[in-house]
């Protein structure tokens, strides 16, 4: 393979932990950190940062204005605890959101082929354009995986970047499928690329067809985004997803997130979590703390 400005940025960018190492620095991080942050100010940051998630094939007009009411009936009422960052659908549900959302939350939309990415470039620009005229204020793709394991990283990073000049400012979520991608270095990889192409956050999993989330995926990807941090001083916001159903699972997110960027990241300008299970669950804990 020829050397160019991708195969530069990954050199640049090495992952030196063997899958052993990675295994005993989450189990160390875990030790140190859980139990510090196993509490209600910490369930209330959780839940500000939730992607509140309906992605069925069963979705309707109905189900879903129904899903972006519940969002509506929980602002305010609770001065403690701030909404969900944002409701994520299909691209076509976006105009139903926009229609029935009152509550000062985000609109994620998930685009360009969603979830297997395979698809032509021009229809992923052009269901990208549809849900930002709708009124997505996030876009939520994921890498062509074919042209990752074949390393043709320069056409899959090019339609990343496409894709984001079509966002413009608005922010460009890139799913890894860290289910696919198997190993550490590959995470590692995909997240350095898909940072250099222009990704606002990198995310773990689309929750269709492969395993979901691990914390070994996640700490991976947080160390890519510091090495990435460190040379260009851009701020890689982080999303996980797929299977993230219980305040244990979030609260070990959280405490490698800390743990490895830091406060700065622990907010949901640059940290989230796509669900649609955890929400009732920890809003149901923080009210009876």
């Amino acid at each position: 393979m020829e050397p160019n400005k991708y195969t530069d940025a990954i050199k640049k960018h090495r992952f030196y932990l063997t899958e052993q190492e990675v295994s005993k620095e989450l189990k160390k991080i875990v030790a140190e950190g859980f139990d510090a942050n196993n509490n209600k100010e910490t369930y209330k940051k959780i839940y500000n940062c939730i992607d509140l998630t309906s992605l069925n094939s069963t979705d309707t007009k109905e189900s879903i204005w129904n899903f972006t009411q519940k969002v509506n009936d929980l602002e305010g009422l609770d001065p403690e605890i701030e909404n969900v960052a944002a409701i994520c659908v299909f691209p076509n549900f976006v105009h139903t959101v926009k229609e029935a959302l009152t509550a000062d939350v985000n609109i994620a939309s998930v685009a360009a082929g969603f979830p297997s990415s395979q698809t032509f470039i021009e229809v992923k620009i052009a269901e990208t354009s549809l849900a930002l005229a709708d009124g997505a204020d996030e876009i939520d793709i994921v890498i062509n995986l074919g042209q990752f394991f074949d390393k043709e990283y320069q056409e899959m990073c090019e339609e990343i970047i496409e894709i984001k000049e079509v966002c413009k400012d608005k922010s460009l979520k890139v799913i890894l499928e860290t289910g696919a991608l198997i190993n550490s270095e590959n995470i590692h990889t995909a997240s350095i690329l898909s940072m250099y192409s222009g990704a606002d956050f990198i995310k773990t999993s689309t929750g269709k067809g492969y395993p979901g989330a691990t914390p070994e995926a996640f700490f991976v990807m947080c160390m890519a985004i510091k090495s990435y941090f460190k040379t260009t001083k851009k701020k890689v916001g982080i999303k996980v997803s797929g299977g993230v159903s219980t305040i244990k699972d979030a609260v070990v997110y959280y405490s490698i997130l800390k743990h490895v960027l830091g406060d700065e990241w622990c907010n949901n300008k640059l940290f989230r979590i796509g669900t649609s299970r955890l929400s009732s669950t920890l809003l149901d804990e923080i009210r009876k703390i």
